[in-house]
């Protein structure tokens, strides 16, 4: 992991501080509501539907046990509202049907951070001086600047890594921080790096996305692609360079940034994206990211070309722990014939192969019944955070998936790992199976839904608990989202669901065939929506008439996906309409949007 240095921490503890004025001069009244969001929300503090949201910044996905204990208690501690807040949110949260809200949780989400839903915001800077005593906060994690930089949760450690991609991030991260010219850009900005054959970062579903890569000499260079997003349209993102010298990237940045902050909309917030740039203007926005380009290297001095020396120094952060070897060898564990036919399938979905050979890396799985997917308590991280320790030299990864992976994990340690982890109720082997959706937290939480996404979440995975068919059912990607912002990735899955809103009741829209751009899903493309949306109450039944088609015309060795491809949307399209509801009277009425509500997409 890389290792804060001295400036470093003094530059979040300074943020901090900036933040603590700022609040109490707004509970003061000396700066007004209108005056301090801009400020709050470049600390990822939110106003939701019915709570503050804070969002921590978790860089390219790697967290010490340090800081999940950090997590823990801030879950604990802080994530608790008030009586009045909680029994107005309870009150209206009966009336939809869904009366729980937990409390308590940290919440895992796709783009590797971490969320608070209910920390009250006269707490916030007890909570941002908490974080920075482990080297975390909260900035940019929010507003129109450059978002958190993602990558693959298994950088560093991939086989079939070529590079690894995480000292680029940091390096892309530390320049992006507080960037003078890029604070208030037209809309967010997302970056996302791979230095694998694989792609497991989405990469061309972002505003800019990064293969490392060799040319012919064996040179180190970028591709680089820009103008990818999902949200009302969703985009595949275009190759602007095949090779950049990989010491040119933040000037190359630099020249897209610019241009798109000086041309992208800013009259029209559904336009505001750069991929609507890239797609209005075509040629001429490459001509101009090339003329800044040459701009910034023959008039600024190539200011941000990397040194050697630079690269060499943040590299030397992510040097592979050193793994201290047992006094003896671990004393054989016996498993019962159900343990190990349960171990075994463990093994097989939520291990993975790993560069050290004597080593593998593992996922826990937070997509369990009773809890909303990517959810964690304030227990559940404390008991990471000891399973890190004691397994995987105090490190673990937040996964795009919404789970955690533990990356330095001794294959000797395997047996033992399993049953820790199953007494903590994270060992399910569904990894990559259906029961291991994206999904976003929706109507429940979020000021900006249109539906809620959790309670669909909960019933498919009740119908789908047994292990046997969805290992029969094999790989299929399942996302949710509660609204067009797409926080639930829906345009991906190869089957998607989309709130939607009609007459101020909650609907859904099925979508199949998308692709995040893996080996599984093939090229990136959004999903086709098969026809009219459907109640809620018709959603469970509809997802499991499509896997139904799914079973009964797939050929032998078939994905799902590779099925849909193969025989097109419409015998799908019939099975899902089968089941509609002959009496339809749409789902629960969603409550209006608070009016100080923030929007709120990750």
């Amino acid at each position: 992991m890389y290792q804060y240095t001295d400036f470093d921490r003094q530059f979040i503890r300074q943020r901090a501080a900036q933040h603590r004025d700022q609040l109490e001069r707004n509970l003061k009244g000396e700066l007004s509501d209108d005056e301090f969001r801009p400020l709050r929300l470049q600390n990822g503090w939110y106003i939701q539907r019915y709570a503050p949201m804070l969002r921590v910044a978790v860089p390219y996905g790697e967290l010490a046990s340090r800081q999940l204990r950090v997590l823990a208690q801030i879950a604990r501690q802080y994530d608790q509202p008030s009586a009045a807040v909680y029994q107005h949110a309870s009150k209206i949260q009966a009336e939809l049907g869904t009366p729980h809200l937990p409390v308590g949780y940290g919440h895992f989400t796709t783009r590797q951070n971490v969320q608070f839903n209910w920390i009250p915001l006269d707490k916030s800077a007890d909570v941002m001086d908490l974080l920075a005593t482990v080297d975390m906060h909260g900035i940019q994690t929010s507003g129109n600047c450059i978002r958190n930089i993602t990558s693959d949760a298994l950088a560093g450690i991939a086989p079939d890594e070529l590079i690894d991609p995480r000292p680029y991030a940091e390096i892309m991260r530390q320049w992006s921080t507080l960037h003078p010219e890029f604070a208030f850009l037209p809309r967010k900005f997302k970056i996302a790096i791979n230095g694998a054959r694989e792609d497991r970062a989405a990469v061309s579903w972002h505003d800019v996305g990064l293969h490392l890569v060799r040319n012919a000499a064996g040179e180190i260079g970028f591709k680089v692609l820009v103008g990818g997003g999902m949200g009302r349209t969703p985009m595949i993102a275009s190759t602007l360079r095949e090779f950049l010298p990989w010491n040119q990237i933040l000037n190359y940045l630099e020249a897209v940034v610019r241009v798109y902050n000086r041309f992208g909309r800013r009259d029209n917030l559904f336009k505001a994206r750069i991929k609507i740039l890239v797609k209005a203007e075509g040629q001429r926005f490459i001509d101009e990211v090339d003329a800044e380009y040459e701009q910034i290297l023959s008039h600024d001095g190539a200011a941000h070309a990397i040194p050697q020396a630079e690269l060499d120094r943040v590299t030397a952060s992510f040097v592979a722990p050193a793994l201290t070897k047992p006094a003896a060898q671990p004393e054989a564990i016996q498993f019962t014939d159900k343990e190990s036919a349960e171990y075994q399938r463990w093994l097989n979905q939520n291990v993975r192969a790993h560069k050290n050979p004597a080593l593998r890396a593992v996922t826990l799985s937070f997509k369990r019944l009773g809890f909303a997917p990517g959810d964690a308590t304030a227990e559940q991280l404390d008991a990471a955070a000891d399973l890190a320790d004691r397994f995987s030299a105090g490190e673990v990864r937040v996964t795009h998936e919404q789970n955690l992976l533990l990356p330095w994990v001794a294959a000797a340690e395997l047996p033992a790992l399993w049953q820790a982890a199953r007494a903590l109720g994270v060992a399910k082997a569904n990894i990559g199976l259906l029961t291991d959706m994206i999904t976003c937290p929706g109507g429940d939480l979020c000021a900006l839904a249109n539906a809620r996404s959790i309670p669909l979440a909960q019933a498919i995975t009740e119908r789908y608990q047994d292990l046997d068919e969805l290992l029969d059912l094999g790989a299929v990607d399942l996302h949710i989202s509660g609204c067009m912002n797409s926080c639930g990735h829906h345009h991906t899955g190869h089957i998607g669901i989309l709130g939607v809103d009609k007459d101020g009741r909650e609907w859904y829209q099925i979508s199949l065939g998308g692709s995040d751009g893996s080996t599984l899903s093939g090229l990136p493309v959004a999903g086709k929506v098969i026809g009219p949306s459907f109640a809620a109450s018709e959603v469970t039944d509809v997802v499991e008439a499509l896997l139904d088609t799914y079973s009964a015309q797939r050929l032998t060795g078939e994905t799902f996906i590779a099925c849909v491809r193969r025989l097109g949307l419409e015998p799908f399209k019939l099975a899902a309409n089968a089941v509609r509801h002959e009496t339809r009277d749409g789902g629960k009425v969603l409550h209006i949007h608070l009016a100080t509500a923030d929007a709120a997409t990750d």
